[in-house]
């Protein structure tokens, strides 16, 4: 899974860094979130060049004008700027070496990785911890303990960290995870533990949907499987960790290509294969669950 993984980030990647979601029209674009974790996931393997590549060509795109963007970096029409976009640059940058100042983009009332309406969402929220707020340095402390400490009060709930802020009943989300790795935040962890312990437990043969009042149908998605898995690691708690992992494993195609999400009884795939979000953070548990891989 993982020389197969870093071979689908290889063959996703062009030259000049504009890592695409996946060969598909529609999904053949750049998502800020996607070549984030690319990027991670090629520094994390010893690829450094690679990895600034993609940083580079992330910084020169115009954050605030879309969710996605062609190969030359133009923006595509039709969605609007999401609210993780930023943070995902400047994480991978961080992962990277590169040396990027990314200034924070408002994460309020934007769609997040689930791309449906608009509204303020955990991973959203989460993700912005990681570029620089108006008027402060990248990775400036404070800054990032009151952005903390918001998180903490706007979407905590009975010790778990809830999708939507204020919003106890939108359920648990698997972005939690991203409070452990990528964008650290270490008083959230009990509540991300308890979170993501929870998801996990409701994970089919398959692996599991993107959080718990998911509405898109029952079928697992693997790059929520892989975060969750890489989170849990992060966290010590291997065996749910290696569990999500069996799940994702049994989703790769013969080929050991994963697909965006597969059938809930069958595994067959039922979106686009490969999709290179889904590889990276594939590359970036398995790294967590053994350090060190060749």
């Amino acid at each position: 899974m993982y020389r197969r993984s870093l071979l689908v980030l290889r063959g996703l990647t062009d030259r000049d860094g504009a890592a695409v979601a996946g060969p598909r029209d529609g999904w053949e674009y750049v998502w800020p979130r996607d070549a984030g974790a690319v990027a991670m996931a090629f520094a994390a393997a010893g690829y450094r060049a690679e990895a600034r590549r993609v940083v580079d060509f992330m910084l020169g795109l115009d954050l605030g004008s879309a969710a996605r963007f062609r190969r030359d970096g133009t923006p595509v029409e039709g969605r609007a700027a999401q609210g993780d976009s930023a943070g995902w640059v400047a994480a991978a940058a961080m992962a990277a070496e590169v040396r990027a100042m990314v200034p924070r983009l408002s994460w309020r009332d934007r769609a997040d990785y689930q791309e449906g309406e608009s509204g303020d969402y955990l991973g959203n929220a989460i993700a912005s911890t990681a570029a620089a707020p108006e008027g402060a340095s990248a990775g400036d402390l404070p800054a990032r303990r009151l952005a903390e400490g918001g998180i903490r009060r706007e979407f905590g709930e009975r010790g778990v960290l809830v999708r939507e802020a204020g919003e106890p009943g939108s359920g648990v989300d698997s972005t939690a995870a991203w409070a452990v790795t990528p964008f650290p935040l270490p008083s959230l962890y009990p509540q991300a533990r308890r979170t993501l312990l929870r998801i996990a437990a409701l994970s089919g043969r398959y692996g599991i949907v993107p959080s718990e009042d998911w509405g898109g149908g029952i079928d697992p998605w693997t790059a929520p499987t892989a975060w969750t898995a890489w989170g849990l690691a992060a966290l010590g708690e291997r065996t749910a960790a290696l569990r999500l992992m069996r799940a994702l494993r049994r989703d790769a195609t013969p080929a050991g290509l994963l697909p965006e999400r597969v059938d809930s009884r069958t595994g067959i795939p039922t979106s686009t294969t490969p999709l290179a979000w889904s590889h990276a953070f594939a590359i970036l548990a398995l790294r967590q669950l053994w350090p060190d891989v060749p």
